[in-house]
């Protein structure tokens, strides 16, 4: 085994050497030199959001593939590199786009002079806490992410409003804090005086992927048409589990919902479906049905009850025409609405919404402030007739149907790998003692299927003609330095949130953002009358403080444990505590697998 993870560790190795020392160099002027080393590689271009797609050219004597493309406006944005016409991460970029499809790195342009509304400034920071939770709408374990303020631990008796910010289309619930920095926005705003303390929450916006994927609708209730199980857990899983466990304030004066594209249709078809429960409504770059029994054609008790009606779109973005005229609509309505339009943020972007989200964050929960900007709301645009609508066509080009993997099957796993134009690719894992050679169709998919381990989680990824390349498909990547494999896990697993299948009291990832620290608090913390014990789990040396959660499920582990009352209540964390009871090293041990059974067994030690 000790050979099989050298080897592994042998071609990360390889692949790290093949890349630039850095990778990407803002310069004064608001230009961006790309740079990229693959010596193998016969062809790379780099994918940008503000410029496109552009060829790089190869230094024979650095071996070095640069290009430098700008100037742009400082933003963050998201870049790819295409070697050999396969889409690569940037290997030494730490920042990137969680999705459930598409693998992107960040740029950040700085701005040099004045602060972004998303810089990470030397402010009070709230916290940011990984949460799970049974879901009955859905008959499985959801996740969601939770913004606290940054003076919620210090007023116990404190209560505060909740926004249910949701991401858009493939996303997942990680892009608003990872991309869309709502905590970064909303600390800067906080500590100008700018907007209201509240709790955030990021919901999954698409549960349904969470299934496992032989359940059919004859066995799983959720997967029957035409059931909206987002929406049903919404109101039915997450809101009660959110109230019942963080001090909020249960009222529609108190809430708010909205989102990004997908996710602002799904907050203002909430909102509007739920006005009892919400008076606040924010939607960027989206639109919603016209067809919402008792709302529009009721305008006077609408406008009576929604504090905020916030709309916000760019003139280049896809969706334009569609938001535009429902803007039209809800005027021709009489319901009242704050309009924003953007010209430079390239359509359909995060740039735009991170953009509005710093404009409305400021009018949330003020009631004052955001009733006078709804008496000041402007007509919407007139139209010109040359406005793009989002239709079938265009959801098919922007998001074809993908490929699945990997595929998880009773007794096996199948990984698949589209790569056309490729003569040779390999899957590697920490398991096999040698990359796999992958068989290809004709329609250059090239696949391979595994029997080994399959129960275990493990980090994989493909070798595309000696370029190594995470999974496509698969939404979770390894929270690692540099290159970023992506993570296997059956959702038969023994220790995995998908595979517990039931009610469990669960605890909380809480993330320090000023520390860089994570910390595992167990659901009934509050209520223990001793002090609990507290394991240090030192990541390895390529792994971050996310790592021996996201890969090495400590969090499922310990609740599973405690929900059976085969351990004691304890605390995990990756940073430095006063007191510490026992530390458990990550370097210690070859493989994941092994640095999960040796936690296991010393949480069945723990007396």
């Amino acid at each position: 085994m000790k050979k099989r993870f050298l080897l592994f560790q042998l071609v990360l190795v390889c692949a790290a050497i093949c890349t630039a020392q850095n990778s990407t160099i803002c310069h004064e002027d608001e230009t961006v030199t790309f740079q990229y080393k693959n010596d193998q590689a016969k062809d790379v271009q780099v994918d940008v959001q503000f410029a496109g797609r552009k060829p790089m050219q190869r230094d024979p004597q650095t071996g070095l593939w640069t290009v430098t493309l700008g100037p742009a406006a400082p933003d963050m944005y998201p870049y790819c590199f295409v070697v050999d016409g396969v889409s690569v991460m940037d290997p030494l970029c730490n920042q990137y786009f969680p999705n459930e499809g598409f693998k992107n790195s960040l740029l950040e342009i700085p701005a040099p002079q004045g602060n972004l509304p998303h810089d990470i400034l030397d402010v009070p920071h709230g916290a940011i806490e990984y949460i799970h939770y049974y879901s009955t709408s859905l008959g499985a374990t959801n996740q969601a992410i939770v913004y606290l303020p940054p003076r919620y631990h210090q007023d116990s008796s404190k209560k505060y409003p909740v926004f249910y910010l949701i991401s858009g289309t493939t996303d997942t619930e990680e892009v608003y804090y990872k991309v869309g920095r709502v905590n970064y926005i909303l600390d800067n705003l906080l500590a100008e005086g700018n907007a209201e303390e509240m709790i955030v929450v990021l919901p999954y916006g698409n549960p349904m992927k969470l299934l496992p994927q032989i359940s059919d609708a004859s066995t799983t209730p959720q997967l029957q048409f035409g059931r909206d199980v987002f929406s049903l857990d919404l109101i039915n899983d997450l809101m009660p589990y959110v109230e019942q466990r963080y001090r909020t304030i249960n009222d529609a004066d108190h809430r708010a919902i909205g989102g990004f594209s997908r996710g602002g249709n799904q907050g203002l078809a909430n909102g509007l479906r739920n006005l009892d429960k919400f008076s606040y409504l924010c939607s960027y770059s989206s639109f919603t049905s016209t067809d919402i029994p008792d709302v529009y054609d009721n305008a006077a008790d609408t406008n009576q009850k929604i504090h905020l009606f916030w709309l916000g779109v760019g003139t280049d973005d896809f969706l334009y025409g569609n938001a535009r005229d429902y803007m039209e609509f809800l005027d021709k309505k009489g319901i009242r609405s704050v309009k924003e339009y953007t010209h430079d943020k390239f359509g359909h972007t995060w740039m735009n919404a991170k953009y509005f989200l710093d404009k409305s964050l400021r009018l949330l929960f003020r009631p004052d402030a955001a009733e006078e900007a709804m008496k000041n709301g402007q007509p919407a645009l007139a139209a010109t007739g040359q406005e793009p609508q989002f239709t079938a066509g265009v959801m098919a080009r922007l998001f074809p149907r993908p490929i699945l993997s990997p595929e998880y099957k009773k007794e096996s796993i199948l990984f698949r790998m589209k790569a056309p134009d490729a003569t040779q690719v390999f899957l590697v894992t920490e398991y096999q003692a040698a990359p796999l050679a992958m068989q290809r169709d004709n329609d250059g998919v090239w696949e391979v299927e595994i029997r080994d381990h399959i129960f275990d989680t493990f980090t994989y990824y493909f070798l595309v003609d000696g370029t190594p390349v995470a999974d496509p498909q698969n939404m979770y990547l390894a929270p690692t330095t540099g290159f970023k494999p992506s993570i296997c896990q059956h959702p038969s697993s023994t220790y995995s949130f998908a595979g517990m299948g039931q009610d469990i009291p669960h605890g909380k990832v809480r993330y320090h953002l000023k520390s860089g620290a994570a910390f595992y608090l167990p659901a009934n913390l509050r209520d223990m009358q001793k002090q609990p014990f507290v394991i240090q789990l030192q990541p390895g040396k390529n792994d971050t403080a996310e790592s021996w959660f996201k890969i090495g499920g400590a969090d499922a582990i310990t609740d599973k444990l405690m929900a059976e009352g085969r351990c004691t209540p304890c605390i995990l964390t990756t940073g430095f505590l006063k007191k510490v009871d026992k530390v458990l090293r990550a370097d210690d041990f070859n493989t994941w697998q092994e640095r999960r059974e040796a936690l296991e067994s010393l949480l069945l030690s723990i007396k």
